[in-house]
């Protein structure tokens, strides 16, 4: 397996209640989207994949590591070095150079000297072109990070992931800042990458049409608890009203703007 939650909660410090009674595993290699109105959710559950947050209630194992039982600092570490997560904003300082930062992907599986090497002089240049020429950045490897639009920071933190080659792929949210053309091409990218490679995949997207047609299987989030876990073809139009339904009057579910059946030859 590549991540088992049973019964898993969290709640936070200030006593909300992010994530209920999460019951969800997936094989290495599974490329899952999670779907669901703001705030459902998903980020929490990500977030929590990524141990970025540790369980507050039930158990979770991860790429084999169980981290509901107070794991180490070394063995988050250790485990960290495997999940590659893509921020909705990647958290990249303003100030850095974009190769430095593609090449931070792979600082927790250097050694010491050469991670702290890179951070003054970028160790692996032709590794960190060769992952932004795949997201259309080749030409901003030398760019400092504060030049870069909101759509380019993206770009560049998935870039990151590319040349970490993590296990366990969290996107949250990785083409909010892109246009439609560009989404399509993007998610297409990090399907292909965690195909190629055996990784699995967990991708919140916005996009509903997006998701149903790029990932095999489907989960709804609401309220922080999972609403339906199907297969993309068994999702019907009146789950997704159900899911994204609200107090006011009903609101149209969040697409791409394109016919699904060219979205689904565009993903395969």
């Amino acid at each position: 397996m590549s991540f088992t939650l049973d019964d898993v909660g969290l709640t936070h410090g200030n006593g909300f209640c992010a994530l209920s009674d999460i019951c969800l595993s997936a094989t290495q290699g599974e490329h899952i989207a999670l779907i669901g109105p703001s705030g459902a959710g998903k980020t929490s559950l990500l977030t929590t994949l990524g141990t970025g947050h540790l369980p507050t209630r039930g158990h979770m194992t991860v790429l084999g590591q169980s981290v509901s039982m107070q794991p180490t600092a070394r063995q988050l570490k250790a485990l960290r070095s495997r999940i590659g997560t893509v921020h909705q904003a990647a958290p990249i300082p303003p100030r850095q150079r974009v190769v430095t930062a593609v090449l931070a992907g792979k600082l927790g599986q250097w050694p010491l000297y050469k991670a702290l090497a890179s951070l003054a002089y970028p160790q692996d240049i032709p590794g960190a072109s060769k992952a932004l020429a795949r997201v259309q950045l080749e030409d901003k490897l030398f760019a400092r990070c504060d030049q870069l639009s909101g759509g380019q920071l993206q770009r560049v933190g998935i870039a990151r992931v590319l040349y970490q080659q993590a296990e366990l792929i969290l996107a949250d949210e990785p083409v909010s800042a892109l246009d439609p053309a560009l989404s399509l091409a993007t998610v297409q990218l990090l399907v292909q990458e965690a195909a190629a490679r055996g990784a699995t995949l967990v991708a919140s997207l916005h996009a509903v049409d997006l998701a149903l047609a790029c990932f095999p299987r489907i989960i709804g989030l609401r309220h922080g608890r999972m609403v339906f876990d199907l297969p993309a073809p068994q999702v019907s139009q009146a789950q997704l009203q159900a899911l994204y339904a609200n107090d006011g009057p009903a609101q149209p579910l969040p697409t791409l703007q394109q016919t699904a059946p060219a979205m689904v030859m565009a993903c395969r």
